[in-house]
């Protein structure tokens, strides 16, 4: 009787809530930037876009500290059962490549995580506050050579997505300007609003609202064509400053999720990137939806990954003043 009960508990079936369909509770998109920025921007409407493909809550959440490399670090690190996304931009590609400049140990690692798709791209635009004196860039160029270390700019962070296209402008124009570093673009952007400094360049989605306002100046975009949503601003490559750098944003997990459970995420992106909602809110802020899906946004973070590297390495070691 015994032996029969025990064969009879080995037949029945095992209850697993790991095999559950996904998703079968709340998801978690993590920015790691502070409130105000464009991660922000494109990521709380993503999120609410995300809920209707995902039929499930999405809790959008900003987990801030090292430039970006907390909250990166955070979902590159966490469990890959696809309940952690990570909306992240162009830089998260640098952090990594700053850590090696500085033989420390990275935070995270890009092999720690897969891309899945990649949501807008944007060129960065040159501000300066609306009653600033200077109307144009050759302008501010031109003062900064007088007064060499004494006007200043802000960036999101040292080796951040507003840090390395100014210093990329500063070594091309063969200018010096101090460097103050804030915990993200937000911050940056309100210190310039706010005449702590004198200059910053920041993504065109997180420049909009100051410019419409008739807060702040645009001089130049860093982009090799003029912005659709600043077609009057030159390129700084017109105005005789070679750059050529924009943002972008996209949406990573971590590495060894399963793939039924990055395909349903990646469907579940798609599908979140044509909803109107979502393309309204882009338009908004006047960002350009530029979708990859998972196989084209891997093959091109690659890419992106070798060439921000080599961009790391020509600008070279720069401390972050305490």
């Amino acid at each position: 009787m015994k032996r029969l009960l025990a064969w009879l508990l080995l037949a029945l079936p095992v209850v697993s809530f790991s095999q559950d369909k996904y998703p079968s509770r709340p998801i978690t998109l993590i920015a790691p930037f502070p409130p105000g920025g464009s991660v922000e921007l494109t990521g709380r409407p993503l999120a609410a876009s995300l809920e209707k493909a995902f039929k499930q809550p999405v809790v959008f959440t900003n987990r801030v500290g090292a430039a970006g490399a907390v909250g990166t670090a955070h979902v590159a690190t966490s469990d890959p059962d696809g309940y952690r996304l990570l909306i992240n931009i162009s830089a998260i590609l640098v952090v990594p490549e700053a850590d090696k400049l500085f033989d420390r140990k990275p935070a995270y690692t890009m092999d720690q995580l897969i891309p899945v798709a990649r949501i807008n791209a944007d060129p960065n635009v040159l501000l300066v506050r609306t009653e600033a004196p200077w109307k144009t860039m050759q302008a501010l160029v031109d003062e900064a050579k007088k007064k060499p270390g004494q006007l200043s700019y802000s960036s999101s962070g040292v080796y951040g997505s507003t840090h390395v296209p100014a210093e990329m402008f500063t070594q091309a124009a063969g200018i010096q300007m101090r460097h103050v570093p804030f915990t993200g673009g937000g911050p940056a952007t309100n210190a310039l609003a706010g005449g702590h400094v004198d200059m910053h360049i920041q993504n065109v989605p997180g420049s909009m609202s100051y410019i419409k306002a008739g807060t702040l100046r645009p001089l130049a975009v860093t982009s090799a064509k003029r912005a659709q949503a600043l077609p009057d601003v030159p390129t700084m490559k017109e105005l005789g400053v070679d750059i050529d750098y924009g943002v972008w944003h996209g949406v990573f997990v971590a590495a060894k999720t399963p793939p039924e459970i990055l395909k349903a995420i990646g469907d579940a992106v798609r599908t979140a990137v044509a909803d109107p909602d979502f393309v309204a809110a882009m338009q908004k802020i006047s960002s350009q939806v530029a979708y990859m899906d998972q196989p084209e946004f891997e093959k091109f973070v690659a890419v992106e990954s070798r060439a921000m590297a080599a961009l790391v390495k020509r600008i070279g070691r720069i401390a972050e003043k305490k």
